[in-house]
């Protein structure tokens, strides 16, 4: 059964040229620190672009959007993300939730 009040944290990434290696530790980085601060944390991904290297997906579900917005103003979090978009040419990040299931 699907939790339906699962709220989802996703970005799309578009890394420096040359970067791409050191923008994915940094981001595994960031989200071990956020598996470590907060238990509603569910999973996180990052997945790439086979066509295009530089372009990267991560997604990561939570229990709450309360949970989440906490994680967002934390300053570890600031501190965290600006260390992945200072490898980054774009950055887009946002908040979802569940529209439908196959």
């Amino acid at each position: 059964m699907i939790a339906t009040d699962t709220v989802y944290a996703s970005g799309t990434w578009i890394v420096t040229k040359g970067r791409e290696e050191e923008f994915v530790q940094r981001w595994t980085e960031f989200l071990q620190w956020t598996r470590s601060a907060f238990d509603e944390l569910g999973t996180a991904q990052l997945i790439r672009d086979e066509e295009t290297p530089g372009h990267f997906v991560s997604f990561a579900t939570w229990k709450s959007v309360e949970t989440l917005r906490d994680w967002r103003s934390r300053p570890e979090f600031a501190e965290r993300l600006s260390a992945c978009r200072a490898l980054c040419d774009e950055f887009r990040g946002s908040s979802y939730t569940l529209a439908a299931v196959v």
